[in-house]
């Protein structure tokens, strides 16, 4: 009889990375192997409470059972024809994001930066067969210390030198002003844009939240320009903030949201551009298209998120949750905590440089079971799962306390 093959360790398995992954990430020291709800466990049987959730990826926590059901009885029927047929799952997907969402029309994509790129082309084409353009010479004005992605169309309008440097030539047609800005964003909208791409709060960035009356700002600025204005709600949304859409803070409907991340459920990728019927309805056949977008097995899932987020029980939850969050961080303000932006179940803490790094600080936390990431310089991003407890979110909190205070 054959013996079972023997786990390897987490060590081992992080050596065994080395040689064969390209070196595109830089992950704690963790090897996760089982996860449910907001708790993940590794090789080696050590539990930790996951404080980041995929980037929002998995806004409904680990496996949550809605999503899994949707996915295996999908799994047992059909997963993928390409949108060469129809399938019978898409319609329903569609129908109920865009009800989801307050838009008119949606085009299924796959992973957020897709979405983005999509909603770059559907502004351009609309640009010239609406507004009259002149043929490219089109213009998309964004933000400073965005983060759209890492295609190169979307690095080549970042302003981060790590995401940029080494991969020009970069595509012309864009135009950067300062992030919470109005003066410099309507200096720099004329008559050749086509839209203002930006996110409703910058996420990479350190979870930049702008001035009350900002997202107004610009949604006032587009409509009176005659451009469009396009919303990267890819990390905010779907619950994130405390709201379906962050930009439902200030009242704002933009012509065109991208969504997605936790639009998968954790299980697949699912993006989607969501939009006025005047705008995506400028695309015809043949002009755009995705082998895996809009698959069976993604609008299964797809849909059974909507259908979480319809009760509205995650954004209150969100809501409620982000005043214990908000209220702790406060508490380790002057504790090794400089400052500190959140919003619903998202914030961006700014530790004490003499404390350490961002990725220090996120190391002594792992070594106490709770799991975060770094961004720039000595900033932490919490955005846990949208089911933690409170409980569970005070323990978190308590432990960033004793690692900032040891």
């Amino acid at each position: 009889m054959t013996a079972p093959a023997r786990t390897r360790s987490s060590a081992e398995l992080i050596r065994a990375e080395e040689p064969v992954l390209a070196h595109n990430y830089h992950p704690l020291p963790v090897v996760v192997a089982r996860a449910e709800g907001a708790w993940v466990e590794d090789v080696e049987g050590r539990r930790y409470l996951d404080m980041l959730a995929g980037y929002s990826a998995l806004n409904f926590g680990h496996r949550h059972p809605a999503l899994i059901e949707a996915a295996h009885r999908q799994l047992d029927r059909l997963t993928l024809t390409s949108r060469a047929f129809h399938n019978d799952r898409l319609a329903s997907f569609a129908e109920r994001l865009a009800g989801l969402t307050g838009m008119d029309m949606v085009l299924p994509m796959n992973t957020g930066a897709e979405a983005v790129e999509s909603g770059i082309k559907v502004a351009r084409k609309w640009a010239y067969d609406v507004k009259g353009v002149p043929a490219d010479r089109a213009t998309i004005v964004v933000a400073a210390d965005n983060f759209h992605g890492r295609t190169t169309t979307i690095v080549g309008f970042s302003t981060d030198e790590d995401a940029r440097r080494g991969f020009g030539p970069f595509a012309p047609g864009f135009r950067i002003v300062p992030y919470n800005d109005l003066a410099a964003l309507e200096e720099a909208v004329d008559a050749t844009t086509a839209a203002v791409l930006i996110e409703p709060i910058q996420g990479e960035a350190g979870v930049i939240i702008p001035d009350d009356g900002y997202l107004a700002g610009v949604r006032e600025l587009t409509r009176r320009a005659g451009c469009l204005f396009l919303a990267d709600e890819i990390q905010s949304g779907l619950g994130r903030t405390g709201r379906t859409l962050a930009v439902e803070h200030e009242s704002v409907v933009p012509d065109v949201v991208l969504l997605g991340k936790a639009l998968g459920g954790g299980i697949v990728p699912v993006s989607a551009v969501v939009g006025r019927r005047e705008v995506l309805g400028v695309l015809h056949p043949g002009e755009h298209g995705s082998t895996f977008g809009g698959n069976p097995l993604a609008a299964a899932v797809g849909t059974a998120v909507v259908e979480l987020l319809e009760t509205g029980e995650f954004q209150r939850r969100a809501d409620e949750l982000g005043e214990v969050l908000r209220a702790g961080l406060a508490g380790l303000t002057g504790k090794g905590v400089t400052g500190f932006r959140a919003r619903g179940l998202w914030a961006g803490v700014d530790v004490d440089p003499a404390l350490g790094t961002g990725r220090e600080v996120s190391e002594r936390l792992m070594r106490e079971g709770i799991l975060v990431k770094d961004t720039h310089g000595s900033t932490i991003r919490i955005a846990p799962p949208l089911t933690i407890t409170a409980e569970e979110l005070q323990e978190a909190l308590g432990t960033l306390e004793k690692v900032l205070t040891a």
